[in-house]
């Protein structure tokens, strides 16, 4: 030991072994929290921990390198000298405490999404005024990062106290050693840049087996290099013409007729019978809100008073899923009506593609059309995206904004959205014209913090509040919209952007992304129970289909009022996996083109394997593949 210590290098082998010990140490923290949830064998859990072990050999292998470097370039006399050992030291505290930050960032990511690092990771560093003020008003910052520090010193105080600490100060190693050493180093590194990806351990069955095999780190790091996939490259893929076939064909008892004989142009003219009607929409997507919470899907919580009202007296669609578990994606798929594809979502997109879009089909028809956002509509590139779609954005930044009583991190609350909201309608109404609305919530996110006593449960408690909270406000909304005189003419779809939680021990929890969908228009529309299955991506044509309305378009949903029985399915994504529902069976397309068939329990929820379905599987890779086509053919095209 004495030997190894009086090498150079061994401080870099000190960096690495740091990071080793508290990448295990993490490991087996979220191993414990997510305790629940796993069934590991032995075998399984040695073949997870084993797999996590290489990657955080190769994270260590590539924060040696930079420390290798400077080791092997130090001049004797530096590195001998008092000013190095006094940097020494602070470089153990600071590298101690920079790795207990980000084990502990780790552990609240997880308890927020059940997964490593990911592209929202990413993305929190782009948007850092949102989300560090939500981190702050949602969790102790201040006193975590003072608690970390003691810990910290602890840690580092091991091997500057140790006699091996002092030896290796005194070291004096050859520059021709020091650099076999370090490129031997270098090399490593390389190795495990070269060799090992992201996914290179896919044997998991269990989503959290998959995640825990992980390293944050590597992790982040990989999501930040890759934040979208090839579909061709990376997924189950048919020929490009016959899966362009079988979408049509999936298409062709819509009530629509293809545009051209082209396989590959799914453009088609809707042509109801009768006469359009020009009735006002406002669009309230609510923000993590899961089916489970209203009492038409049998919560007895009481947290949806209002919610349970309009569900009762307006068209309550009962099997409707979120196609993903971020809010662009609901966007997506709500304004598009397009499948998700791998990677980012489309809202995201600088170039934007040329391909059918709510907002335009409103505006071509005189429509005041308006985005509606409590926060900074900047933020996931939101103002950009309905901007070019023909939405006139009104957010925090708007001068509505400078009657706001109450803001979080996130943005105003939703009370002072809903009264932006019956503003901009009052302005339409008195120029004559009707109106499409685009309403974005944000008060059921954490911090879960609102105005002081409008409910029961306090601000800044936790995700029941928030929902009760944005209940309250709906129906604070309604009952002034009543008095107006453009009420009667105008449906309200309340619809969620995706559910509370979408994390369990399936790839795809089907049942965690259950979401309301209400249409409510007392004197237009009859109060029922539609239980056809479906999801975002079919909100669109269904909403024209109850205005009645003739247009052209490229959708990819269908309206569920007038849908075949065969044509019953769902599509839902995670960040990678992709899912389509059809019955009782799901199939789940993956990275390095693996696939599996599951049966869906909808009493219990639960998955299990099932035998193979060409078929079925093929109806899955059609529409992603061909989403995935015309969003790579259409890129930098005007939006229509």
């Amino acid at each position: 030991m004495r030997r190894i210590a009086s090498h150079r290098l061994a401080g870099a082998a000190l960096v690495a072994l740091a990071v080793v010990g508290v990448a295990t140490a993490t490991r087996l923290a979220l191993l414990w929290r997510a305790r629940g949830a796993l069934e590991l064998r032995p075998a399984t859990l040695a073949a997870l921990l084993g797999a996590g072990l290489v990657y955080d050999l190769a994270v260590a292998s590539y924060l040696a390198v930079p420390f290798a470097l400077a080791l092997v370039l130090m001049p004797q006399r530096l590195f001998a000298s008092r000013a190095h050992h006094l940097l020494v030291r602070a470089g153990c505290f600071a590298l101690a405490y920079a790795l207990l930050v980000v084990a502990v960032a780790e552990w609240l990511f997880w308890g927020e999404f059940g997964s490593r690092f990911n592209f929202i990771a990413v993305d929190y560093l782009v948007y850092t005024r949102e989300v560090l003020d939500n981190i702050w008003e949602s969790y102790p910052v201040g006193r975590l990062l003072l608690a970390l520090v003691p810990i910290a010193a602890l840690l580092a105080l091991g091997p500057l106290r140790s006699g091996g600490f002092a030896v290796w100060l005194r070291s004096s190693t050859p520059f021709r050693s020091r650099l076999v050493l370090g490129l031997a180093v270098l090399l490593v590194a390389l190795g495990f840049a070269l060799a090992l990806d992201d996914r290179s351990f896919t044997g998991f069955a269990d989503r959290y087996e998959q995640e825990l095999a992980r390293n944050g780190i590597h992790a982040f790091f990989a999501a930040l290099r890759r934040p979208e996939l090839s579909y061709r490259e990376f997924y189950p893929a048919l020929d490009e013409d016959a899966a362009f076939r079988e979408m049509r064909e999936l298409l062709r008892s819509d009530a629509g007729t293809f545009l051209t004989d082209d396989p590959r142009d799914l453009r088609r003219s809707v042509t109801p019978a009768g006469d359009e009607r020009l009735y006002n929409v406002i669009q309230i997507t609510v923000e993590s809100l899961s089916a489970k919470y209203l009492a038409a899907f049998g919560s007895r919580a009481g947290l949806t008073p209002n919610l349970d009202a309009i569900a009762a007296q307006g068209v309550l669609f009962t099997r409707f899923y979120a196609t993903g578990t971020r809010t662009v994606r609901g966007m997506e798929a709500l304004a598009l009506s397009l499948p998700p594809t791998p990677g980012e979502s489309v809202v995201k997109r600088s170039d934007l593609p040329k391909l059918s879009s709510i907002g335009p089909l409103f505006s071509e028809r005189g429509y005041d059309v308006v985005f509606l956002y409590g926060g900074y509509a900047r933020f996931d590139n939101m103002a950009s995206f309905f901007s070019q779609h023909g939405f006139h954005v009104v957010d925090r930044a708007s001068p509505p904004a400078q009657r706001i009583e109450f803001a979080n991190a996130w943005g105003a609350s939703d009370e002072d959205l809903f009264d932006w909201s019956l503003r901009e309608a009052d302005r339409a109404y008195a120029a004559r014209k009707p109106f499409f609305q685009f309403v974005m919530t944000t008060s059921n996110h954490r911090p879960f913090t609102y105005p002081a006593g409008r409910i029961d449960i306090p601000s800044h408690t936790n995700r029941d509040g928030g929902v009760k909270y944005t209940d309250y406000a709906i129906g604070r909304f309604l009952a002034a919209a009543r008095a107006r005189p453009w009420f009667s003419d105008t449906i309200f779809a309340i619809v969620a952007d995706h559910c509370a939680s979408s994390t369990g021990r399936a790839e795809l929890p089907i049942r965690r992304y259950a979401i309301p969908l209400v249409l409510y228009a007392p004197g237009i529309l009859a109060p029922r129970r539609v239980d056809r299955l479906s999801s975002q991506i079919d909100f669109a044509p269904t909403l024209l289909g109850v205005l009645n309305w003739h247009y052209d378009t490229d959708f990819y949903g269908k309206d569920v009022l007038n849908m075949e029985p065969d044509d019953e399915r769902a599509l839902v994504a995670s960040y990678e996996a992709l899912g389509y529902l059809k019955g009782e069976r799901l199939v789940v397309l993956k990275p390095m083109r693996q696939q599996a068939v599951y049966h869906w329990n909808a009493a219990t929820g639960e998955q299990s394997p099932a035998p193979s379905d060409p078929a079925l599987v093929d109806e899955a890779i059609a529409y992603y593949q061909t989403s995935a086509a015309l969003l790579e053919r259409s890129a930098g095209q005007p939006a229509r």
